[in-house]
């Protein structure tokens, strides 16, 4: 996928709402030095072209009752795609699962899991790679401390 053509005001949005998109649009148009309709009319162009992909409410899940994060590695035994098709559609519908990537190295997939404590986690790995014979294995990190979580995207010149 191709990167956006984005100018200074087009970063300069985007900056501002990734700060809080619940910022109206006309403080972010005094912010970037436009009008408020041109600040609606890029916002809405970042919209469709995909650059904004959501509008989101970021949740601090100890408060929600999700106080347990993993990292999970996991190594399948073959990572064609007609193999890992089950896989990729289970950690899709599985919504205790934060984030995954298909890496490079020993590993084939990298998830990063919230549960709220160890018999919860123990169902989602459960869902997530029992009865799957494509599954080698999986290793699991318990995360002690939060120390950085976030979205927001570097936005370079």
């Amino acid at each position: 996928m191709p990167a956006a053509d984005l100018d200074a005001f087009d970063r300069a949005i985007l900056t501002e709402l990734q700060r809080n998109n619940l910022t109206p649009q006309r403080l972010i148009a005094e912010r970037v030095n436009l009008s408020a309709p041109a600040v609606q009319r890029r916002i809405k162009r970042l919209h469709e072209e995909g650059v904004i992909a959501a509008n989101v409410a970021v949740l601090e899940p100890a408060k929600v009752g999700q106080t347990l994060t993993a990292v999970i590695t996991v190594q399948l035994v073959n990572d064609r795609p007609d193999l890992s098709r089950g896989f990729r559609a289970r950690i899709a519908g599985e919504t205790a699962v934060q984030q995954c990537y298909y890496v490079t190295g020993e590993t084939d997939y990298v998830l990063v899991v919230t549960a709220a404590d160890m018999e919860d986690y123990q169902a989602i790995t459960r869902r997530l790679f029992e009865g799957d014979d494509n599954i080698r294995r999986y290793s699991t990190s318990i995360a002690l401390e939060r120390v950085k979580a976030g979205q927001q995207v570097p936005l370079r010149a």
